[in-house]
C-alpha cells in the first residue's frame, strides 16, 4: 500500500502539487540500493588490506562505483548522446561531454604540473593516454563508431546498461573480446608499417600547459557556441515544495543535469589519474582476450611496440587488474541506482539483434585495440591530457556513428 499524500499547497499560485512521501516500494528499493552500495564500499575496505591488491584496487573499485552511478543517472553513453544529436539535434548529452572535458583538462593541467613541471624535455606525463596519430587511429575510430551504431552503445554504455539488465550488452561485450583478439593479430603489421613512425603529439610540449589549456578550452567554447543554436530556451520553472518524494524524483527518476554529470565525471577522471591510472574501460577486457590467446599458443610471443605506448594497456594476467575492479564497480553502481529507479528490465533478444550486437562489439574491440582505448580512455582521458590522438579519435568515431545512423544500422535490432 502506498504511503504517499499530496502537499497541502504550493509556494506559488499555479505550481503543481507534489507528493510529500515516497511509496513503500520505493523506500524498500532505496534501502536495498543503499545496502548494495554499502557492500561495495565494505568490499573496497577489505581490498585495501588484501595482499596483492591494496589501495589501488580499492580506489579503482570505488571509482567504478561512482562512474556507474554517474553514467546511469546522467545517461552518459557516447552513442546515445551522438544519436540524439544526429537524429533530433538534442544537445544536452554533448554538453555533458564538454563539461567532463573542461573539468578534466583543468584537473589534468594541475596534476601534470606536479608530475612533469617542465614540458620542454621531450618526456610525456607518466601513464597518460597520449597515443600515436596516424591513419590507423582514424580507421580504428571509424570502426569503433560503426560498432557503436550496430550494437546500440559504446563499451562503457554497455557496461552501465548491463547493470540495467540490457540483454544485448553481454553479446556486445563478448564481441569486444573477439575484436581485441583480431586486433592483436593485426597489430604487428599496423605497428611496423605505420604506428612505429607515427608522431605522438602532446600540446603542452609545444604550447606549455597554459597555452595548451587555452587552445583546448577555446575549441570547447567554439563547439558549445555552435550547439547553442540547437538548444531550446528553458521555460520558467514554477516553485515547488521540497519533499522527500520531490528529492527522490530528481535523484532517481529524472536524468541528472548534463553539466553537473559531466563536471563530476571530469573530477573523477582527474582523481583517478592522480591516484591510480587514467580512466578507461577496455584494459581488463583486452587483457582477458590477450591471456586466452597466449595461454592457447595463438598469439605471437612478442607484440612489437604494444607495451611501450600509454593507454588502456593490455597484458597477460591471471588476476583482476585495477581496471577490472573499476569495471566491476561500474556495473554494480549502475545496478544499484537502476534498482532504486525501477529501470531494470530484460528485453527479448532477436536473432538479428543478437548478431548486430555481437558484430558491433567485434568492431569496437578491434577499434579499441588499435586505438589503445575507447571513448572513455582514448577520447575522454586523452583529450583531458591534451593529446591530439584524443581529438582525432573523437572526429573519426563521430564519422563512424554518423555513417551507422545514415545507413540505419542502429535500427537493425
Amino acid at each position: 500500500m502506498a504511503v504517499s499524500q499530496q502537499a497541502g499547497g504550493s509556494l506559488q499560485q499555479g505550481a503543481a502539487p507534489v507528493s510529500v512521501l515516497i511509496s513503500r516500494d520505493e523506500l524498500i528499493r532505496l534501502v536495498v540500493g543503499v545496502l548494495v552500495v554499502g557492500g561495495v564500499i565494505a568490499g573496497a575496505y577489505a581490498l585495501n588490506g588484501t595482499p596483492g591488491y591494496g589501495a589501488p584496487a580499492s580506489f579503482s573499485l570505488l571509482t567504478g562505483l561512482t562512474l556507474g552511478i554517474l553514467f546511469e543517472r546522467g545517461r552518459f553513453c557516447f552513442f546515445c548522446i551522438l544519436r540524439d544529436f544526429i537524429e533530433h539535434r538534442g544537445t544536452s548529452g554533448i554538453f555533458a561531454i564538454l563539461a567532463a572535458l573542461t573539468v578534466g583538462m583543468i584537473g589534468y593541467a594541475i596534476v601534470f604540473g606536479a608530475f612533469l613541471p617542465n614540458t620542454t624535455t621531450g618526456r610525456l606525463p607518466p601513464g597518460a593516454h597520449i597515443g600515436p596519430v596516424s591513419w590507423i587511429l582514424v580507421a580504428a575510430g571509424l570502426a569503433f563508431g560503426v560498432g557503436m551504431a550496430l550494437s546500440g552503445a559504446c563499451i562503457s554504455g554497455h557496461l552501465y546498461r548491463l547493470g540495467e539488465g540490457y540483454t544485448r550488452a553481454p553479446l556486445a561485450l563478448f564481441g569486444a573480446l573477439v575484436g581485441f583478439g583480431l586486433g592483436f593479430y593485426t597489430w604487428q603489421s599496423a605497428y611496423l608499417g605505420t604506428i612505429r613512425t607515427a608522431p605522438v603529439a602532446w600540446l603542452p610540449g609545444t604550447l606549455g600547459y597554459g597555452g595548451a589549456l587555452a587552445v583546448s578550452l577555446a575549441v570547447i567554447a567554439i563547439i558549445a557556441i555552435y550547439l547553442l543554436r540547437f538548444s531550446p530556451q528553458s521555460p520558467a520553472r514554477e516553485a515547488v515544495r521540497i519533499t522527500p518524494a520531490y528529492v527522490f524524483d530528481k535523484v532517481f527518476r529524472q536524468r541528472w543535469n548534463p553539466l553537473v554529470t559531466g563536471g563530476l565525471i571530469g573530477i573523477v577522471g582527474t582523481l583517478a589519474y592522480f591516484r591510480v591510472e587514467p580512466l578507461g574501460v577496455t584494459s581488463q577486457l583486452g587483457s582477458i582476450s590477450r591471456t586466452i590467446l597466449d595461454n592457447n599458443g595463438l598469439l605471437a610471443e612478442r607484440l612489437n611496440g604494444l607495451d611501450t605506448f600509454a593507454g588502456c594497456a593490455t597484458q597477460v594476467v591471471q588476476t583482476i587488474t585495477e581496471n577490472g575492479w573499476l569495471i566491476g564497480g561500474l556495473v554494480i553502481g549502475s545496478f544499484a541506482v537502476s534498482l532504486v529507479a525501477r529501470k531494470i528490465s530484460f528485453s527479448r533478444v532477436t536473432v538479428r539483434g543478437g548478431a548486430t550486437a555481437l558484430l558491433g562489439g567485434v568492431a569496437m574491440g578491434w577499434g579499441s585495440m588499435l586505438a589503445l582505448g575507447c571513448t572513455v580512455g582514448t577520447l575522454l582521458s586523452g583529450i583531458s591530457a591534451f593529446a591530439i590522438s584524443g581529438w582525432v579519435f573523437a572526429a573519426a568515431m563521430f564519422a563512424g556513428v554518423w555513417l551507422g545512423i545514415r545507413f540505419k544500422m542502429h535500427t537493425w535490432n
